[in-house]
């Protein structure tokens, strides 16, 4: 077999070069601590910051608890209150922000502008929205709804903050799918004589299908681990707190408050587990809709 010659054996030295501070933050910031965090499950928290193996003794408290439970629960509700109606109005804005209409690219950046906007600021504007007494909603319809202390809406609330603040990235990477797809397809089904509704469904949605997916994907698994809305916008005084307190606010509050970080460790485990069954359902499904285009 041919040696390689030195300007390949260069270019992939440069190539490595040029990953390694990926990998190397990789490695350090995710995959060490992941392996770390699957021992410290199997541990007891110990003075001093020691741990001692402890089994499946963590597993089994986790499993016994009704408050875990109930924060799986959540977790879940969460993510079907926000995932379909925030991925169909994501699809909905894409799609007008690809018509012919004037200002288009102001109207991008004023749905993209809630992403680049700082979370503590947009949980504040919004329970001051959302605020019984004062709030704009109340005033506006002459309600006395308590968005954020009744258990029963509290949720709904944060799923409605968790939309409106994922709207403009989501509307974004469908748009791109969008304008990928060849227009002389709807230059034939025009011809033909198909509407703009039926191009909509024969053409736009089959076509942007793989990027939809990939949405989907990313906003589950945004879902399922959602942490600082809830914490911004739920204080731990607010008697809704365990209505809306998903897994990762469990595990902040098992961590960090009360310092038992390997019951901690076993909610994110049990965490990662749950995301990585949701993503297997979704890649086994997504045979049946997605439309990859040879």
């Amino acid at each position: 077999m041919k040696k390689p010659s030195k300007l390949a054996r260069s270019g992939s030295n440069w190539g490595l070069m040029m990953v390694a501070p990926t990998i190397i933050g990789l490695l350090i910031l995710n995959i060490i601590p992941f392996f770390q965090t699957i021992y410290m499950s199997f541990s007891k928290t110990k003075a001093f910051g020691a741990y001692e193996f402890c089994g499946f003794a963590n597993y089994i408290e986790m499993f016994q608890t009704p408050e875990f439970w109930k924060a799986t629960w959540n977790s879940v509700y969460f993510c079907i209150l926000t995932v379909p109606i925030g991925v169909f109005l994501s699809l909905l804005v894409a799609v007008l922000l690809n018509a012919k209409i004037k200002g288009k690219t102001v109207f991008r950046a004023i749905y993209f502008l809630p992403m680049v906007v700082a979370p503590a600021a947009v949980a504040m504007v919004w329970k001051w929205i959302f605020n019984t007494e004062y709030g704009i909603i109340n005033t506006l319809f002459g309600a006395n709804v308590r968005w954020l202390t009744d258990p029963n809406v509290v949720m709904i609330t944060c799923a409605i903050v968790a939309i409106w603040s994922a709207i403009g990235y989501d509307a974004v990477l469908l748009l791109s799918g969008i304008q990928n797809i060849s227009k002389s397809l709807y230059e034939a089904a025009g011809l033909d004589g198909a509407s703009k509704v039926r191009q909509f469904f024969t053409i736009t949605l089959p076509m942007v299908s793989p990027t939809l997916f990939v949405v989907l994907i990313m906003r589950l698994m945004a879902s399922l681990k959602v942490y600082d809305l809830i914490y911004m916008m739920v204080e731990q005084t607010n008697p809704a707190l365990t209505s809306a307190q998903s897994l990762m606010y469990l595990f902040y509050r098992e961590s960090f408050i009360a310092g038992n970080k390997g019951y901690a460790s076993a909610i994110v485990i049990w965490t990662v587990l749950l995301i990585g069954v949701v993503t297997i359902i979704q890649f086994i499904g997504q045979k049946k809709w997605v439309n990859y285009e040879v």
